[in-house]
């Protein structure tokens, strides 16, 4: 795989938080808290691949399917969360997988940092005490590229925004959308349902069809659809 810079990072402004990198292999996170916790989340993103490659060494199914799979009751966190959240959205496991690496990331650094970003290839972990503002990147050729964001308000809670693609991101896609952005209090659960909605989006015709599929989903709260000139979204989505 060719690893392609990320340079929508360069669009981040963290305020008065202090933003660091951890890259370990193919996870690649930019992390925003009150201080550096660079060690810790090191730390975690450790633990978390290694139980993440124990587990797929007995059960290889949970990184080949394209669909849910049951798993062994010896499973850790990480695997259970990509579990449920597949089956919930009706995808394969590693389809929650750079969700599944941020939130657990995230609700480690909340013991260290009352406010947290932790963003793995357009998957978002954010706890933050006020208005956030995350650009949607939707490819060089889109229209809405750098022209609209998400105004996002955490409340006591964390949320996960999540982004799919099927004409800018390498990850798997049987899609044609430009960016399906979806928002749940779950990070894994939102990276799978994105994905899965990529899946159903074709053509622009197909927007409502995809939109009605996330709403259809147990705790999602919204979703945004671009898809060349055409935008569909619903819930809690507050375009700025």
């Amino acid at each position: 795989m060719t690893y392609k810079p990320r340079t929508y990072r360069r669009w981040v402004d963290p305020g008065s938080l202090v933003s660091f990198e951890v890259i370990e292999s193919q996870t690649d996170l930019a992390i925003s808290a009150i201080k550096n916790l660079e060690p810790q989340a090191r730390a975690a993103v450790l633990t978390l691949r290694q139980d993440l490659e124990d587990y797929i060494k007995i059960d290889g199914l949970f990184l080949t399917s394209l669909k849910p799979v049951n798993i062994r009751p010896d499973k850790s966190c990480i695997v259970k969360m990509m579990a449920d959240a597949a089956f919930k959205a009706g995808v394969g496991p590693m389809a929650a997988v750079a969700g599944a690496i941020a939130e657990l990331v995230g609700r480690e650094l909340l013991k260290y940092s009352d406010e947290v970003i932790v963003e793995n290839g357009g998957d978002i972990f954010i706890k933050t005490n006020k208005k956030s503002v995350i650009g949607i990147c939707a490819g060089e050729a889109s229209p809405f590229t750098g022209k609209i964001a998400l105004e996002i308000i955490c409340g006591d809670n964390s949320l996960g925004v999540c982004t799919s693609s099927g004409t800018v991101s390498h990850s798997l896609s049987f899609g044609k959308s430009d960016a399906v952005v979806i928002i749940s209090k779950e990070t894994a659960l939102s990276d799978a349902v994105a994905t899965a909605t990529g899946n159903i989006l074709k053509a622009p015709g197909d927007i409502e069809k995809g939109i009605e599929f996330a709403k259809s989903i147990e705790g999602i709260m919204g979703v945004l659809v671009l898809m060349k000139d055409k935008m569909g979204s619903w819930g809690d989505i507050k375009l700025i």
